[in-house]
């Protein structure tokens, strides 16, 4: 009877192709170690990260992506000082990958790094780890020259989920960079609290219109309604994405006293605000809406008929 399934051969084997003399048995040797997918590879490829071949200590940075923990990080941080930007990238994109905790071990010394690549792989890498040790580095990388920094700097702060945040937070929300501004508004969705809705109402008035849009998103979140006046004023944005996520928000919160005014944005050529109001209009079950569905029956976009025909029907007015 034939093997459905091939053995690995044992760690110790498969590592002793590092010591090939070409570096094309020596990738091949780092491939077939991360196929193991045994941890006892990962002091072998850490071998491999300092390998005098750039081809492979690539390899073995991207071959890391498929173990976790701290020896794997601290493997990725040697990676990070590579002269070869090839290596650093793929360390890079192997950090962002971790998921253990205790891989934060290795990232939380190098947090407050000066070099900006170091500094933005090792925040990124550390986010999702969610060590509360990365709160200090994070806000102190707010003052970081790099719009990039202090971006994946306010990500990290973000999803530790701590109310003690928000004063770096609403710092954050008037940075002079609108990624920054942007990322700190969607960051305060993880703080549900009066301080970060009046933060987030701030933002409906930014002068980047993806900052606005980002605010009236996030309001989503906050179950108030305290913000409902200034959802309905951002339904006259100038720009329709930003229209389209009050009119979401609205809905989401019940806000029924907006519903009137979502109507008319019906009659827009805009296909995907068409369709949000209608589903908000359906959400809101307010029976004046009626009058401003009922036209769109038969709209052109099939998203937009669903939606309508969806809501009329909530409404009780669906033709059968």
């Amino acid at each position: 009877m034939s093997q459905l399934f091939e053995e690995f051969d044992d760690i110790a084997t498969l590592a002793e192709g590092l010591d090939d003399a070409e570096a094309g048995g020596r990738i091949m040797a780092v491939i077939e170690l991360a196929n193991s997918a045994d941890p006892e590879a990962i002091p072998h490829l850490a071998k491999a990260i300092v390998d005098v071949d750039e081809g492979v200590r690539k390899q073995a940075a991207l071959a890391l992506t498929s173990f976790d923990g701290s020896a794997t990080a601290a493997a990725l941080v040697i990676a990070l000082g590579d002269e070869s930007q090839a290596v650093r990238e793929a360390a890079a994109l192997s950090l962002t990958e971790l998921k253990d905790p205790e891989a934060g071990d290795a990232l939380l010394p190098i947090l407050s790094d000066s070099n900006e690549f170091t500094l933005l792989s090792c925040l990124a890498g550390i986010t999702e780890l969610r060590r509360p040790e990365a709160m200090g580095p994070a806000i102190a990388a707010l003052a970081h020259a790099s719009p990039k920094v202090r971006c994946q700097a306010v990500s990290a702060i973000g999803w530790l989920q701590d109310s003690t945040a928000i004063p770096a937070l609403r710092s954050a929300s008037s940075d002079e960079h609108p990624s920054v501004r942007r990322t700190a508004l969607a960051a305060l969705g993880f703080n549900k609290s009066d301080h970060s809705e009046q933060i987030l109402i701030a933002g409906l008035d930014d002068g980047d219109w993806q900052v606005r849009e980002a605010a009236a998103e996030t309001l989503t979140k906050s179950g108030s309604a305290t913000c409902i006046s200034d959802l309905i004023k951002a339904l006259d944005d100038e720009y329709w994405q930003v229209r389209l996520k009050a009119v979401r928000t609205l809905g989401r919160l019940g806000a029924t006293e907006g519903a009137l005014h979502i109507g008319p944005l019906m009659a827009l050529d805009v296909p995907n605000l068409r369709k949000e109001c209608a589903a908000a209009l359906g959400e809101l079950c307010v029976p004046e809406s009626r009058e401003f569905l009922e036209p769109f029956r038969d709209d052109n976009d099939p998203d937009v008929r669903k939606n309508v025909r969806w809501a009329l029907d909530k409404l009780g007015q669906l033709s059968p």
